[in-house]
This record gives structure tokens, sequence and C-alpha cells, in this order.
């Protein structure tokens, strides 16, 4: 059996922002359904972490964590949730704080997570096989795990969740975080700056992404961030492994959040949609399609080619709905948009669980026309609620969205290649086209239908990554190379 210790900032059900924390609160069900891995977490223990959560939780015991010449406590705190095991690292100047990222020493509070974590390894009663680190906030987990050998012949696996945040700090603080030698700084810095991702990807054993296209695109320079050539060396360790969502979790027959539940009833879609618009004071027009946007509002997500064309597409007989917020120029200009198209265009500056799974279970079509998304959970999850995506092809949206096709009546949403605002204009009417006709839009739904968005083929991949680094040789004799 291989033995699995994920570690990363955040995770679901206990403090979420982002796509890492659904991903950190599904995967490891997912794994331990195979009878060959057992898989816990780590993770800091914020004050963001409910009440309901904290009263749960186990004290273990309290430890001393060298952060280069400071000596810091932690204290470390379990609990189990849906059969896995969850440790927690509290500190109070670290994570005892209003939000989880954001202030000015996250790199240091984060270093302070890595040393933690590799200092409890042998305090736990839970030997890994595996230190599995997502993004830059484990990442120097990696590097610590290489340079202090907590355990003997522990293996490391480091996941790009996004390639683009690397939590960079200034060489000058070396010595102040690290007790090593200054030999191993060539390891972290790049362009003059300590990079706790770099780190990662210098010293992990295996590199995974979240999608085999941004496992290929992160290898050249407009997506790899500076890191391309980097990434381009380690070729033979990197793999893309697709994420899946938790489909108990999401799931419009049987989620709480939904006023009215469904499986693949179009009636109850629209049932959903006249109770939202009236609550949100949208009026509601049962024979316009509703396309929504549910995103944090910044360029990465394509808005600036949205706000190239939305005017020419509002000239159609559609409603347009969008949910987020995120830099001051996009959510002025949508509520501009609103204020314009009263009737045809709303715009939610907020975020909520709740709202965001009634939009999904809403509308008809959502809007992903990303400049890159290394995977993406929103086009996986409009699929389970029987929401068609519209996509631009980078990254995960390309490897889960397979453009219709009217000829054929093959694929299960609609994509367009080029980062151009035209070409998101075309698919955009196209999918009009479609979802007037009423035999195509029959089929494509019938497609998205039959869809299954679950980790249960990941997780066998991940089974095998961590099977060959653990027992290389019995790998290889399976395989008859020796």
């Amino acid at each position: 059996m291989e033995r699995v210790l994920f570690v990363a900032s955040e995770g679901v059900p206990f403090v979420k922002t982002g796509g890492l924390a659904d991903v950190i609160g599904s995967l490891p069900q997912a794994l331990q359904a195979h009878e060959e891995l057992e898989v816990r977490v780590m993770l800091p223990y914020y004050d963001e972490i409910g009440e309901e959560w904290q009263e749960k939780m186990e004290y273990l015991t309290t430890y001393d964590v060298h952060v280069g010449w400071r000596k810091q406590q932690a204290a470390l705190y379990t609990l189990t949730h849906e059969n896995c095991v969850y440790y927690f690292i509290s500190n109070d100047y670290y994570f005892s704080r209003k939000g989880i990222y954001g202030y000015y020493d996250d790199g240091e509070r984060f270093v302070f997570f890595s040393h933690a974590v590799i200092t409890a390894l042998p305090l736990i009663d839970f030997t890994p096989d595996v230190l599995h680190a997502h993004d830059w906030q484990a990442g120097l987990a990696v590097l610590l795990a290489k340079v202090m050998q907590p355990l003997p012949n522990l293996k490391t696996v480091f996941t790009i969740h996004n390639l683009k945040y690397q939590g960079l700090m200034p060489t000058d603080v070396y010595e102040d975080f690290f007790q090593m030698d200054r030999g191993h700084l060539a390891g972290m810095e790049w362009d003059g700056m300590i990079n706790s991702l770099k780190a990662a990807l210098f010293h992990a054993d295996k590199i995974t992404t979240v999608s085999p296209t941004y496992a290929e695109e992160i290898k050249e320079p407009y997506y790899g961030e500076g890191l391309h050539q980097m990434i381009r060396e380690r070729d033979a360790d990197v793999i893309g492994i697709l994420n899946g969502i938790d489909t108990t979790e999401y799931h419009p027959l049987t989620d709480p959040h939904l006023p009215i539940n469904y499986r693949t009833a179009r009636s109850k879609k629209r049932g959903n949609r006249e109770l939202l618009q009236e609550e949100i004071g949208f009026t509601y027009h049962p024979d316009r399609p509703l396309y929504v946007m549910v995103t944090r509002l910044v360029e990465q997500k394509g808005l600036h080619l949205v706000q190239r064309i939305i005017d020419d597409f509002l000239k159609e007989d559609i409603q347009f709905l969008v949910l987020g917020t995120g830099e001051q120029e996009f959510e002025d200009y949508f509520t501009y948009l609103e204020g314009a198209y009263p009737d045809k265009v709303k715009t939610l500056l907020t975020f909520s669980e709740q709202l965001a799974r009634r939009i999904y279970a809403s509308a008809d079509f959502l809007l992903m026309p990303s400049k890159f998304e290394p995977c993406g959970l929103s086009q996986l999850i409009a699929l389970q609620y029987r929401t068609v995506p519209i996509v631009r092809e980078t990254g995960g949206l390309k490897d889960t969205v397979t453009a219709f096709n009217k000829e054929t009546g093959e694929g299960n949403g609609f994509s367009f290649t080029n980062y151009n605002a035209h070409e998101l204009l075309h698919v955009l009417d196209y999918s009009l086209e479609i979802y007037r006709d009423t035999e195509k839009w029959k089929q494509l739904i019938k497609n998205v239908n039959k869809g299954a968005y679950t980790w249960k083929e990941s997780a066998k991949q991940y089974k095998e990554l961590y099977k060959e680094i653990v027992s290389p040789t019995n790998q290889l004799n399976e395989q008859g190379a020796i």
C-alpha cells in the first residue's frame, strides 16, 4: 500500500478561495477508493475555518519550528471527515487573520507552513511514502523534504494548479528563512528572486499539472510564465492529469441549494431560472436563452474579448448574467452594461456558492473564453448541471469540451481556437443558431447528459504515478523491462 500525504493551503469543506480547494476536498476520497492507497491531508489552521469544524478537531501536540534563526511554535490538530484524516497546523501569528492570502508576508507565512509540515512528519501516526504538494504555497515543502530528509525514502510529487502564481521573495531573506547551506539557493532562485514554485519544480520526483493540454502549453513561452525552459528540461517527469469534480457534491438531483431538483429535465431547469430571476430582479423571458459567466473578474478569464463584442451579441434576443468579483475595470464595465441593457443583462458583484449553484442550474450556456485555463472546474460543473459550455480551446477547457458539429451531431459544447474577439462572436452566434434548431439542440443536450465528469479515471492515473515512484523496480519487472 502506498501512503500519500497531501499538502496544500486550502481545501473544501474547511476553507476555500478557488478551484484548488475543490481538488483537495475531493481527490483524496477518490484515491482512497483504491485499496492500494491511503491518503491524508495537511492544511494550515486558519481562523477562517468554521467553528463547526474547529469544534471537532482533536489536539495532538505542540512542537518547535525553526524558520531560519527564529524558533516558532506550531500546534497540530486532526479530524476525520468522510473517511479521510486531516491535519491542521496552527500558529496564531501567521494564520489568525481575516482571509487566507493577500498579506505582505505571505512568503514568510508559507515558508513557516512548509517547515512546519516537514517537522511534523515524524510526530504523526502516519509514515507517508509520498509527499504530494500543491501550488507554490506548499512548494517549499518539496525542497525541505529533500534537504531535511525527515523520513527515509520519502518521494515527492508537485502539482501545478496555476503556473502564474509562483511565491516570489527577495533573495536577501534566504538566511532569515532557511537553515541551509547557501548552495541550495541555486535550486530556488529565479530572475534574482527566491521562487517557491521553481524550488518545487527543481526538487520534485514527479511534476503534474491539472490537464494534459496545460502540461504541454507550459513548455512554451506564451504559457510558461518564464519557467518554460525548466519545465522542458524536466519533460520526462511532467504529466498532465485532468481534474474531475465531486459528482456527489455537485449534482442537480440532490443539491440542497436548488429550489427545484432535477436530473436532466429542461422544464425543471426553467423552473429554477424563473425563481432565480424573480429573486434577483431580472425579468424572466422564457423564450430567451440565458448565457452566464460565473468567474473571477480578471483578465485571464477573457473579459477583454467579451467587452469587444458583447454589444453586438446583445442585439440578439438573449439574456446575459454575470456573477463574480475582481478587478475594478471589469466590475465597472459589467455594472455599466447592466445599466445600458437592463432587460438583457444582470451583474451580481458578489460570490456565493449557493447563488453560483442556482445559476448553473438555471442557465442554458456558460461562457468561459479564457486567455489560459490550467483545468477549469466551472465548465465541468456546468456540464453536470446540464448547461452547455462555450470555451476557448486552452488547457483543461480543450480537454473537456468538444465542439458541437451540426453535421455529425457530436460534441458537448462550443469552442474557438484563437484569443480573438471576432472568433468569440462567431461561436456565440453559432450557439444561438443551434439553440433555435430544436432537433440539433436536443442532440447537443443528449450529448451533455451522457457525460461523466468524475475523478474515477484521473485517480487511477495518480495511483499508477505513486506506484511508479515508490516501487520503480517492481514497475520495471511488471513491464518486462528487466
